[in-house]
């Protein structure tokens, strides 16, 4: 990553860079970069002006002080111009192939003449290189060998043409250009403070050929080219970043570079003055040395002091960002912060992952340079946005990624230092894309249960829990006559009249209070309240629904004013058609004599599914003297047609027994008969009871067994045969033939004649039930007279106890008690 990616744009550090972890202002990096040109070139300069001066033969050119100082050699302003030229090359950047070359090429000639020169000096060999250009006529002067260089400036240029080609390459670490650089403005400021203080020995060594004195400031400059060349690196780096490493430091440096040389030139000046001999000059010397230092150490004290309270403030500052940053990677959102270039400075691990690129492939770059081209314009236009208003800007988007549509939550907002100026963009985005659908299908959910009220054909209200309407569909318009919108808010008690409102609030009370209230509908007594103030009656269904908190109360309220009215209209035909039925079934049935000499109780109920009509029926016949017929018989089915059969079968039948037929004659003409009826069934039994005789004929057609009460004794079934129901034996005679049986009557017995509607019972046994009949008999009539009264009672026991839901029966009972009393007439001993 280079230094530019790794821009931080830290608040009050605003355009700083960061390299090796050390910040640095860029106008601060310019600046040295252009003194780093600028000394070049002086450098350049100074070597053109001394090799004009041997082209054109000028010795004031060739030598600062001509005749009396060393000039400078021919060879010398060669390497010093061209080293100029390659460091100018190095120092005005960006290096680029074609400027790297050229500066690698322009610090050959000072190195290679540096070190052939240093070789002679070595070697003792003269290489021939020293009067290549021009023929000294300076040797005179200070000069060990015609044209040579002194081994002090050969060094120098040796090591300058090395720093040089060392700074051009990136690839080496900058300290080793930076060092040399040094070394050769050192062997440059050492000839300076020769000249400075009057000391020869620092202008040459021996008998070799000193340096010149206009070469020395050169060789300054060289050194200051090459330590300043690449200001962000090395130890030029530690000087010139904009912390408090680089303040101490550069402080230090021109403590070291400007008190030493004063204290020596004062204190020599001193000397020279006579003022204090050299003792006393070197204790000066020391002491202004010692009090130097002492005031940089104290100073370098206090900006300690600054350095530890800013590293204590940077480490909890640190700590606050490992904190943030923790945060930010344990936030499920995508968390990033921008410069207001729109470079990344911190993104979040969520931030990587959605876009698969690690966190150092983000820090540095820009939307453009992570994200496909049309996210990243939308994401820096963003930015743009809201940078321009100035607030924070929240928005809902869809965008496409590389696996597919998503639905995001953004969040951006400026974040602004100390003067309220923006230094950063901020981004927080949310994937809502579950949310968003789970939402959708709310609404959707939402539509659609508001289509369904609406769809639905009564009047449909919503109520809480304590009975206000929160929701109503339009039909409440055609029921109430008022809107739903005017609803919403009132009690739901509000709709009924107010004479009735606290009965139905009551009601409406009781089923909320309810544990677990299930759907009902209520139509009795219920009524509400038109818009022009007049009732109606209506039906309400009414459910719960469990809400998130809270139970709402369902109401569906339908307009019952027509149905009450065709209910009262078929109440009406109903009653009519069953006095119709009542006045058939009673012509149909007659009404059975009443015998001075044979007391008798009847009851006959019809269905509840056909009231008044059915095809059970009995008739009691006199047929001369004390002989009476009894016949009783139950046509299968039920309604008019069963009811139709019966009236026919019981005149053939009254007709037959008054002929004198026998009960089995009677029977088997009676079974023709209704084998001309299609699908027919009957049971029927008829008997003949002589009370002269005291015996009683029976024929049974399928019929229940007849229960006779003896006086004194238990009641049981007269033991009779049973033939088959009429209507079974096929037409013209043959098939099973039908038995008749007498048996004795004692006189005061009871008969109880009956149909199966009377002991027929869903899931019960018909024998049991006969059974219960028969013990029934024995509790009520036991030791009671053959009375009319005394029979009418027991046939009403026996009903209600046999009968306990009459209104639930759904099949003709026919019930006939006969009392009979002995020759003599009635018991009046039982």
């Amino acid at each position: 990553m280079t230094r530019q990616q790794d821009a931080s744009g830290l608040p009050g550090v605003q355009g700083a860079e960061r390299a090796d972890g050390l910040p640095f202002h860029p106008p601060a990096l310019a600046a040295a970069r252009a003194a780093a040109a600028i000394t070049a070139l002086l450098a350049a300069l100074v070597g053109l002006v001394g090799l004009t001066g041997w082209i054109l033969d000028t010795d004031v050119l060739k030598s600062v002080l001509p005749g009396v100082a060393v000039s400078m050699k021919a060879n010398t302003s060669v390497a010093v111009a061209t080293l100029g030229v390659s460091l100018f090359l190095v120092a005005r950047g960006p290096l680029r192939p074609w400027t790297t070359a050229a500066a690698r090429v322009a610090a050959v000639p000072a190195l290679v003449i540096g070190a052939l020169t240093l070789a002679e000096y070595v070697t003792g060999a003269g290489l021939g290189i020293d009067e290549v250009l021009f023929e000294d006529d300076t040797a005179d002067v200070e000069t060990g060998v015609p044209g040579r260089m002194g081994p002090n400036t050969a060094v120098a240029l040796t090591l300058a043409g090395a720093a040089s080609a060392c700074a051009s390459t990136r690839r080496l670490p900058a300290w080793v250009s930076q060092v040399m650089g040094l070394a050769v403005g050192a062997i440059g400021m050492l000839r300076l403070y020769g000249a400075a203080y009057a000391v020869p020995e620092l202008e040459r060594f021996g008998a070799y050929t000193g340096m010149a004195l206009h070469t020395a400031p050169a060789l300054v400059l060289l050194g200051a080219a090459v330590f300043l060349a690449r200001p962000d690196e090395g130890l030029t780096g530690l000087l010139m970043n904009a912390g408090t490493t680089g303040a101490l430091g550069r402080r230090l440096l021109v403590t070291a570079l400007v008190v030493p040389p004063l204290l020596g030139w004062g204190v020599l000046a001193g000397e020279d003055a006579g003022l204090f001999g050299p003792r006393l000059g070197t204790a000066l010397l020391v002491w202004g040395n010692v009090a130097a230092l002492t005031v940089v150490i104290f100073a370098a004290l206090a900006m300690g002091r600054r350095i530890e309270v800013a590293h204590a403030r940077l480490a909890w500052q640190v700590r606050q960002n490992e904190l943030l940053q923790a945060f930010m990677d344990h936030t499920p959102a995508v968390v990033f912060i921008k410069d207001l270039e729109g470079r990344y400075l911190a993104v979040n691990t969520r931030f990587e992952e959605s876009l698969g690129l690690a966190r150092d492939r983000l820090l540095g770059r820009r939307d453009l340079d992570v994200m496909p081209a049309g996210l990243g314009r939308h994401a820096r236009d963003a930015d743009l946005a809201m940078l321009a208003g100035g607030r924070p800007v929240q928005r809902e988007e869809s965008l496409t990624l590389p696996g597919g549509p998503r639905e995001f939550l953004t969040t951006l907002f400026p974040l602004k230092d100390a003067s309220g100026a923006p230094y950063a963009v901020c981004g927080v985005v949310t994937d809502i894309t579950e949310r968003v659908a789970a939402q959708r299908e709310v609404e959707r959910a939402q539509r659609r249960f508001r289509a369904l009220l609406e769809s639905a054909p009564d009047a449909t209200l919503i109520t809480d829990g304590s009975g206000t309407v929160v929701m109503a569909n339009t039909q409440v318009e055609h029921v109430f006559g008022r809107s739903p919108g005017d609803l919403v808010g009132t009690r739901v008690v509000d709709l009924a009249p107010v004479a009735r409102r606290r009965r139905q609030g009551a009601l409406l009370d009781a089923y909320l209070r309810l544990r677990d209230p299930q759907p009902t509908v209520v139509d009795e007594n219920l009524y509400g309240l038109h818009g022009d103030g007049s009732p109606f009656p209506v039906e309400v269904s009414v459910s719960s629904l469990q809400a998130e908190r809270e139970t709402l109360v369902v109401l569906f309220v339908r307009d019952i004013t027509e149905r009450r009215r065709a209910e009262a209209e078929r109440a009406e035909r109903y009653e009519q058609h069953r006095h119709i039925a009542y006045t058939l079934q009673h012509s149909l049935m007659g009404e059975p004599p009443t015998l001075a000499y044979l007391p008798s109780a009847h009851r006959y109920l019809a269905s509840v599914q056909d009231p008044g009509v059915g095809g059970d029926w009995f008739d009691i016949i006199p047929l001369g003297g004390r002989r009476t017929g009894v016949i009783i018989g139950d046509v299968m089915g039920r309604g008019l047609e069963a009811a139709a059969v019966m009236g026919q079968l019981r005149a053939a039948s009254h007709a037959l027994a008054r002929t004198g037929a026998t009960p089995s004659r009677l029977m088997t003409s009676l079974d023709a008969f209704v084998g001309d009826l299609a699908d027919q069934l009957v049971t029927c039994l008829y008997l003949i009871l002589d009370q002269d005789t005291c015996e009683v004929t029976v024929c049974s057609a399928g019929h229940l067994p007849v229960i006779v009460l003896p006086p004194g004794g238990a009641p049981g079934r007269l033991r009779t045969p049973v033939g088959v129901p009429l209507g079974v034996n096929e037409p013209g005679g043959g098939g099973v033939p039908f038995e008749e049986a007498t048996r004795p009557l004692p006189p005061g017995s009871v008969l109880v004649l009956y149909t199966d509607g009377l002991v027929e019972q869903p899931g019960t046994d018909i024998e049991a039930r006969i059974d219960v009949l028969t013990h029934t008999v024995g509790v009520t009539l036991k030791g009671a007279r053959a009375d009319p009264k005394i029979l009418d009672r027991a046939a009403d026991r026996l009903i209600s106890t046999l009968i306990t839901a009459p209104a639930d029966h759904d099949d003709d009972v026919t019930l006939l008690l006969l009392g009979v009393p002995g020759p003599n007439g009635p018991d009046t001993d039982r």
